[in-house]
């Protein structure tokens, strides 16, 4: 076979590759659409009917025209009709004047952006994200900004993967890339070559943060500090910690001894170090949202033909009780009082 026929076949395979590809896009979509064609109608009700009260902001998962956008629901019946904004995110949290939202367009090359929204302001301000949406977070003033993506790999269940953590001011954009830190082990400066950071929750002091840190094959809820560029470990297998309003506890989940990807969510005090597993026994991927000092929030995957319709679940923080579900066809919340 001659060079030029060689480099004709390899032009048509090409071809073929790309368009399988295009059709597998069109086909796909052609099927959502199909989907939210025939999913039936969602009960809603104004933004504002809702943005002034109480509320919870999440991404809308009921299948439909409506799927993935933002929505809110107010405190006082979580469970009833939602507001919903013309606004795709595969990851969102909100204060009461930013929403923070993490998105992706899945063509045929995906590309990723992160938006904060504030009132008042036409044009959002743009973060970076190098890769896949994976959590998000704003400090309670909503002045820092923190996103996690998957920069390779596309879960933490996986063997192998890596993340990207950048906390953002948003007064300035000025973005801090957490692997700039200095990281301390029990009180030793370390530099490991693997690791990573995720899931960032803001102390109140606009300074002082929590976050996961992972090496040598381990994961480890860590304190940061903004002021100091300083992260030290704190006590191993944690991941994506949610720091409680009064600042006293600290909600995450852990495998303990349970196979790669299933975990357990359990809160720490942080006065006398107790952790207290939660009444949750299923698998819980998420970084966890708290309703209040006493119950934490979290989203779930449906089964079966609601898989994708994910929903957000209730339990205590003390350990007592059971879930249950708050917000039906929900995912990704964030408390705004």
């Amino acid at each position: 076979m001659s060079r030029r026929t060689r480099v004709l076949v390899l032009a048509v395979m090409a071809l073929v590759l790309i368009g399988g590809s295009v059709g597998y896009v069109a086909w796909s979509r052609a099927a959502q659409d199909h989907a939210s064609a025939t999913a039936p109608a969602q009960a809603t009700i104004a933004p504002s009917a809702v943005e002034n009260l109480p509320h919870i902001v999440f991404r809308n998962s009921a299948l439909g025209t409506l799927y993935g956008d933002v929505a809110m629901v107010p405190l006082s019946n979580p469970g009833g009709p939602r507001a919903v904004v013309s606004q795709q995110c595969d990851r969102v949290f909100a204060t009461s004047s930013e929403t923070l939202c993490l998105a992706s367009d899945r063509g045929v090359v995906t590309t990723y952006s992160a938006k904060v929204y504030t009132s008042g302001k036409t044009a959002p301000t743009s973060l970076p994200l190098t890769g896949s949406p994976s959590r998000a977070r704003l400090s309670n003033d909503g002045k820092y900004a923190a996103t996690t993506s998957f920069v390779a790999g596309d879960s933490y269940a996986a063997t192998s993967f890596s993340t990207r953590t950048v906390v953002t001011r948003l007064s300035d954009a000025k973005a801090l890339d957490l692997e700039d830190f200095a990281l301390f082990d029990n009180g030793r400066r370390i530099s490991p070559v693997d690791r990573n950071y995720w899931g960032v929750t803001f102390a109140a002091d606009d300074d002082h943060f929590y976050v996961t840190v992972a090496f040598g094959g381990a994961t480890h809820l860590a304190r940061g500090q903004l002021s100091t560029r300083r992260v030290d470990t704190v006590r191993t297998d944690a991941e994506c910690p949610s720091l409680s309003p009064d600042g006293t506890r600290v909600a995450y989940k852990k495998r303990g001894d349970r196979a790669r990807g299933d975990w357990r969510l359990v809160v720490l005090d942080l006065a006398t170090g107790k952790e207290t597993q939660l009444a949750e026994r299923r698998s819980v991927d998420d970084q966890v949202e708290w309703l209040d000092n006493t119950h934490i929030l979290y989203g779930l995957p449906g089964t079966g033909s609601q898989a994708a319709e994910s929903n957000v679940w209730v339990v205590n923080a003390d350990g007592t009780g059971q879930p249950s579900i708050l917000i039906p066809k929900a995912w990704s919340p964030a408390v705004v009082h």
